[in-house]
């Protein structure tokens, strides 16, 4: 047992105390007793009693506790402790920048208790109103959790595209002559990235593994002279391969794709490279009789069989979306107002905006009561007037109650021009709750899209388990669009089941769930999702123009 270990233990100790608002001056003394320790030099496990109650800030009580550890391996009372507090919180105590006194609050106040949940509330602002924070403390603390996950080996992938992207930039304004793509899980755009990986041609290898030791100051592991492995500051993994230019397409052909996308493809042996050179990726695959498969799709699933018979459909793409539905303002729980949202989403090239502020019972994210619904459809009404070339569709988020019903009466749902129904409270439920609850909604006939179809939070929390067949054929059966939530946080309804509700006949909606502005960037990951799920134009709703999409409304509320 070392210092280390034991100091760890005494600060977790400390935490604890002040976490539960122990007495003041024993929580004092033992986080004093933690500081001092944590520069102490000289083995504390060989000390006695007497002799660690003599180190300057440590004391009697203190030391006690140590002998107690040392002896026993644990703290009584630090064990209590952990008994009565979630392990998410726990992990909370990790990140920098919130003690245990706004752990509390988060805990107590806002019910947050994983630091997955955490993340997400910072996305959704509901930090800015909590005493004691504000909005640099909740993008200080978005950043430390981004941190802290990337330390666990895996990245979102919308983090690791940001890393990816930084590190290719530096390496082309670096290095000349340098030829530098993305590979791996980067180019399959899996929504969890383990390791990032670029396959480079450079005949200056000396002065790159400069700029990465010394100026990247990451540390360099040369596996062989075809591959090395680095190790950024906050832990995340880069592979890099090396190729020539005349075996790059090989090599980036058999580094992106997954292993049985290789297998399931007829007569394929990586021999055949080292006898044929092919010139580009589409080279290769009409030496194999296929069309060209897209990276998104190389997962080893159905793909091959649908090159074969022709039925590989032509991808979605990010210029293909016409308008953004599901996003948030002021009258809940966003950043920005009504008439900011639409402006920046105009500006993006869009022709409508759908308001899904949260109903009533989300209480914690200042859900809409019938008067400030009214209120909300009062400005939608002239901003529109205001402006002939953008039109803002007054929706809804509602919240799917215990018993599957959606919040409001249906008066105040028929007010809307469309409704997401989502869940996001009561979330622990086995499959077979969880998915009459779902089906409960999808039955409604207010319903038009089904919002996050598992509540997941990716590295965070799994999900509620869902029978997604069921619930598939539900929303085909009552005519109830999907939602692909585009935060990366999210990106639910999962990719994998995309094929299949394309199958059965189900329109999709790629919604960013925009809490500012910049939300509606999250589009461009929703995409990602959409083509590993083998999404084209034709399947999503909100690649509708402005006026099909408002017919489309319209119908459906004619059948209610």
């Amino acid at each position: 047992m070392d210092n280390k270990s034991i100091v760890k233990t005494l600060k977790l100790f400390a935490q604890l105390l002040e976490l539960h608002e122990e007495n003041p001056f024993k929580i004092k003394n033992f986080t004093n007793a933690n500081f001092k320790l944590s520069k102490y030099a000289e083995p504390l496990f060989s000390k006695s009693l007497e002799d660690l109650a003599k180190i300057e800030g440590v004391g009697k009580s203190a030391a006690s506790k140590i002998v107690e550890f040392i002896e026993t391996g644990v703290i009584a009372e630090l064990e209590a402790l952990k008994q009565i507090t979630p392990a998410g919180i726990i992990d909370m105590l990790q990140i920098k920048g919130i003690g245990p006194k706004k752990i509390r609050i988060i805990w107590t106040e806002l019910n947050i208790d994983t630091i997955g949940e955490l993340y997400y509330a910072c996305n959704e602002n509901r930090l800015v109103e909590a005493k004691g924070f504000g909005y640099k403390t909740q993008e200080d603390v978005k950043k430390q959790i981004e941190f802290f996950w990337s330390n666990t080996g895996k990245n979102l992938y919308a983090n690791a595209l940001l890393i990816a992207n930084e590190f290719e930039a530096f390496l082309k304004k670096e290095i000349e002559d340098i030829a530098i793509e993305c590979t791996g899980e980067m180019r399959r755009k899996c929504e969890i990235i383990h390791q990032i990986e670029f396959l480079l041609i450079t005949a200056n290898k000396p002065d790159l593994q400069l700029v990465i030791t010394e100026k990247l100051a990451y540390e360099l592991q040369i596996i062989s002279e075809l591959e090395w492995k680095i190790i950024t500051e906050n832990q995340t993994i880069i592979l890099c391969y090396f190729s020539d230019a005349k075996q790059f397409a090989n090599r980036q052909f058999s580094l992106t794709a997954h292993a049985n996308h290789l297998q399931k493809i007829e007569n394929f042996n990586k021999e055949i490279f080292t006898k044929i050179a092919f010139e580009n990726e589409q080279a290769i695959y009409e030496h194999f009789q296929l069309p060209f498969i897209a990276p998104e799709l190389r997962e080893g699933l159905n793909e091959i069989d649908k090159a074969k018979s022709g039925q590989l459909p032509t991808l979605i793409e990010l210029s293909d979306l016409q308008g953004s539905l599901h996003n948030h303002s002021t009258y809940s729980d966003g950043i920005h107002s009504l008439k900011e949202m639409a402006d920046y989403c105009e500006s993006l090239g869009y022709s409508y905006l759908g308001i899904c502020d949260h109903s009533q019972s989300a209480f914690y994210a200042n859900g809409l009561k019938a008067d400030r619904v009214l209120a909300q459809q009062l400005e939608i009404k002239k901003l529109n007037a205001a402006n002939a070339n953008f039109t803002i569709f007054s929706g809804i988020e509602s919240d799917i109650l215990s018993d599957g019903s959606l919040d409001y009466p249906t008066e105040i749902l028929a007010s809307f021009d469309f409704i997401v129904a989502s869940i996001h409270s009561n979330l622990k439920m086995d499959e077979a709750k969880a998915t009459a609850r779902l089906l409960k909604a999808i039955e409604n006939p207010y319903t038009t899209i089904l919002g996050h179809p598992t509540g997941r939070l990716l590295l965070a929390r799994a999900g509620y388990p869902i029978d997604h067949i069921k619930v598939i054929d539900a929303c085909a059966a009552n005519g109830v669009v999907i939602e692909i939530n585009a935060n990366p946080l999210r990106l639910d309804l999962d990719w994998r089941y995309i094929d299949y509700a394309i199958s059965k006949g189900v329109m999709l909606a790629i919604n960013p769930d925009a809490h500012r502005k910049e939300g509606y960037l999250d589009m461009f990951y929703g995409i990602a999702v959409a083509r590993k799920g083998g999404m084209s134009k034709a399947n999503c709703l909100n690649t509708f123009s402005r006026e099909a999409i408002f017919d489309y409304f319209q119908q459906r509320k004619n059948k209610i």
